[in-house]
């Protein structure tokens, strides 16, 4: 090897172990510091996690449903759209246990809310609800103003949704939380559980318990 190859060869190297050192650096630098917690679920049981801010949505019957009518009671958030098929019918199926499982408690609600607004109507998420079975006393559908929607599902309840579009079908995919969201009668939100797995429901039905059961803890 010449020596302008060797040289060129050593710059070469020593741009490529420069550009390693400058990205390593900025990753430290923008990543938060607790890195773990990225591979942990999200906090499960009873603490609290704030307020679910003041909301004016509308009810799959047509009706207008606000925060204030939630007041008082406990309830159970989940987050869906009526075109999914991925997590939504599992999520919708795990509340349709719910409904049944609480079905004495007529102070436990279920509240599911449409990240797909644009499409999910009234008349959309009734034929969804009637799928499911959902109780209308008892399990709400709520659709409304887009960006109010986005707002509450990432601003108040701290949880992801963005939408994709499949290359393959064109379809519109929106990926969104599959945890279930559990809110005391102050309107306060008390725990966050995976609707994928097994011990996460069974910590929700625990804690609901807790909150039905007993005025004090809420």
């Amino acid at each position: 090897m010449n020596i302008s190859k060797a040289r060129f060869v050593a710059l070469g190297a020593s741009v490529i172990g420069l550009g390693i050192i400058l990205g390593t650096f900025l990753w430290l630098k923008l990543t938060p510091r607790n890195i773990s917690a990225w591979n942990t679920p999200a906090l499960e049981g009873l603490n609290n996690y704030g307020a679910v801010p003041e909301f004016s949505l509308v009810e799959r019957s047509g009706k207008s449903v606000t925060l204030e009518d939630l007041r008082g009671q406990v309830w159970i958030a989940d987050f869906i759209y009526t075109t999914c098929q991925d997590t939504c019918p599992m999520q919708s199926a795990a509340m349709t246990r719910l409904q049944e499982q609480w079905a004495d408690k007529s102070n436990l609600k279920l509240v599911s809310f449409t990240v797909d607004p644009e499409r999910d109507t009234p008349a959309a998420l009734a034929r969804y609800a009637e799928r499911f079975k959902a109780n209308a006393d008892r399990w709400l559908f709520l659709t409304g103003d887009k960006e109010q929607i986005a707002r509450l599902v990432q601003g108040g309840f701290r949880l992801s949704a963005a939408a994709l579009t499949d290359s393959r079908s064109k379809a519109a995919v929106i990926m969104h939380s599959p945890r279930f969201v559990l809110v005391d009668r102050k309107s306060e939100i008390r725990g966050y559980y995976d609707s994928r797995e097994s011990t996460a429901l069974e910590r929700l039905n625990r804690d609901i318990a807790i909150l039905v059961g007993n005025r004090g803890s809420s």
